[in-house]
């Protein structure tokens, strides 16, 4: 196995509740608690945050994930769908000479309230079982 990378979306544009990755949740912007379940995954290698924010993407370096571009405008609208941000994250690591991870866990910054253990043991059973 070469990297388990949780890569966490987080465009700044949405309409529904503005700002929604970064709202305050028990003193903490949303986004910070999938960066801190990730970082506390012993099965997980990096944690990268894409978004298209300068102001996301420091939040995000502070609570300890990786921000190694911005998203570009066209893959950051509300009809963009999740392929176009993995694409843009593996034409990323590509360009950039970078090993391809062998699994990449999609965590999503609205979903705060996720188990280390769970994650891990979805991570065990992905490695383990080559048909999932």
């Amino acid at each position: 196995m070469n990297k388990v990378i949780a890569f966490i979306p987080a465009r700044s544009g949405s309409k529904g509740v503005p700002d929604k990755n970064i709202k305050l949740l028990a003193g903490h912007p949303l986004i910070a608690f999938s960066i801190a379940v990730a970082r506390l995954s012993k099965k997980i290698d990096r944690v990268i945050v894409s978004t298209d924010s300068e102001k996301y993407a420091k939040i995000a370096r502070q609570y300890g994930a990786e921000t190694p571009f911005l998203r570009p405008e066209e893959i950051s609208q509300d009809g963009s769908l999740d392929i176009d941000f993995f694409r843009h994250y593996l034409d990323f690591v590509r360009n950039n000479s970078e090993a391809i991870p062998d699994l990449i866990i999609h965590l999503r910054p609205t979903s705060p309230l996720r188990e280390v253990v769970v994650i891990d043991a979805a991570i065990s059973y992905m490695i383990e079982n080559s048909k999932a």
